[in-house]
């Protein structure tokens, strides 16, 4: 599967073809695993992710898509969001960040958006990692517990504990209204992260068209030299360096 993700990104390099996928979910669904899935292998200066801070003042001031425009692929590019504009249908509305008035307009705008970007030529792809409360209740503890993901846990998370089924009533709000036949929405299991993560992949691998192209041949002659050992073979304080 890591061979036909490279070979799905020297294709988008080689066809010119811009990818854009949307990780969307429950806090601790597996959005962040099933990234470093699709990317690991991936030369980071073609497959951008794209994780965005809270609005600033200037942002909150915008049209609403504006702030995301700029990250959209190029030709040859991949760009995978970490949350994307559907924050406004999933914690901007059961947090209260954005009226009601708001989530109304965005979801009529964003099917309007996402045929924009389609029509374009873009290849869109909508994930919704599904979590069951179980299952984030032992994520979220174990956030808690682990010093090394203790980061991951933020006062809003917790908040979110209370509003599951705010957020499931949300969800479904938003899947009604922006799942279309030319940006359609797809649900993956989340509960077994490792057999998600592979289903995700295999979904986004077999969506694409033909993705076959052969690498670029490059010539690798013999050096014509004994190769050269490193000036500094160990560690040394830079007082140390000779100057000259």
């Amino acid at each position: 599967m890591e061979q036909e993700l490279v070979g799905m990104a020297r294709w988008a390099k080689a066809s010119g073809a811009r990818i854009c996928v949307l990780f969307e979910g429950r806090d601790t669904a597996g959005k962040g695993g099933a990234i470093r899935t699709v990317s690991e292998r991936l030369n980071p200066r073609q497959c951008h992710i794209v994780a965005l801070a809270k609005p600033t003042e200037a942002e909150q001031t915008q049209w609403y898509f504006q702030r995301y425009v700029p990250h959209l692929p190029s030709a040859g590019e991949i760009v995978l969001f970490d949350r994307s504009w559907y924050n406004r249908a999933g914690v901007e509305k059961v947090m209260g960040y954005a009226t009601d008035a708001q989530v109304e307009a965005f979801l009529r705008d964003a099917p309007r958006f996402e045929r924009m970007l389609v029509d374009d030529g873009i290849l869109l792809f909508k994930y919704w990692l599904t979590t069951d409360q179980d299952k984030q209740e032992e994520r979220l503890r174990e956030r808690l517990d682990d010093p090394l993901k203790r980061w991951k846990l933020s006062p809003i998370d917790l908040a979110a504990r209370e509003k599951y089924d705010a957020y499931t009533e949300a969800r479904e709000a938003m899947l009604k209204a922006t799942h279309t036949d030319h940006a359609p929405w797809t649900l993956v299991d989340f509960n077994d992260q490792k057999r998600g993560r592979l289903t995700l992949v295999r979904d986004l691998l077999e969506r694409l068209p033909d993705t076959h192209a052969e690498p670029e041949p490059l010539d690798f002659p013999e050096l014509g030299r004994e190769p050269q050992k490193e000036r500094f073979g160990v560690l040394q304080p830079i007082e140390d360096f000779p100057l000259d």
